[in-house]
């Protein structure tokens, strides 16, 4: 074994005040770091910090909107309506079925997100059309859940088959990411 030519140096050697400094010392870290926290995580990205839902005023009222849909002589009517913070501001949106208020048929629908600027007094605003009658879908299993859009899509395989009688059916999910809602199929889904 070979000798180490340093000398022992003497603050090598511990002691009870040692001990007592290291567990100071420690304990020190300890409460400070307690002061020291990190802001809360969210899930919108460069975006204001997230608030309660009391602070920011409830969802908006479907009643209260103008939707971009064509109905003629007739009202849109609303099918379906479900809240939810989907792009992770704080602020809930509204999700809402929509469709011409028909007296016969079954008129595709359209399926609109629905939110209102950081002035709450503001008027609510269509932002988003997540389903287009244009398309011929009916929307049916709608829900608005952890932050996702999920509905079954009934829909035609050709404009020969009548509006009644819906031969197609597909199962699609909504998710804010980026800045725009990206559409996809859930896990879950099974084709028919």
């Amino acid at each position: 074994m070979q000798q180490s030519v340093v000398p022992e140096l003497a603050h090598t050697q511990t002691g009870p005040i040692h001990w007592v400094a290291t567990a100071a010392a420690l304990a020190a870290v300890v409460a400070g770091t307690s002061f020291l926290q990190p802001d809360a995580a969210t899930a919108a990205q460069n975006g204001p910090k997230t608030h309660s839902r009391a602070a920011t005023g409830p969802a908006p009222d479907p009643a209260d909107v103008t939707f971009p849909l064509d109905c003629g002589p007739v009202e849109p009517v609303v099918l379906e309506k479900a809240s939810g913070d989907l792009d992770g501001d704080g602020r809930p949106e509204t999700v809402a079925v929509v469709r011409c208020d028909a007296g016969m048929g079954t008129p595709p629908s359209g399926l609109y997100v629905i939110t209102r600027g950081t002035d709450t007094t503001a008027p609510p605003r269509v932002v988003a059309t997540l389903v287009d009658p244009k398309d011929r879908y009916n929307v049916t299993d709608f829900t608005v859940r952890s932050g996702a859009v999920t509905a079954t899509l009934l829909g035609y395989s050709s404009p020969e088959v009548p509006n009644c009688c819906p031969d197609e059916q597909e199962k699609v999910k909504w998710q804010w990411k980026n800045g725009a809602f990206v559409r996809s199929t859930p896990s879950e889904a099974r084709s028919v």
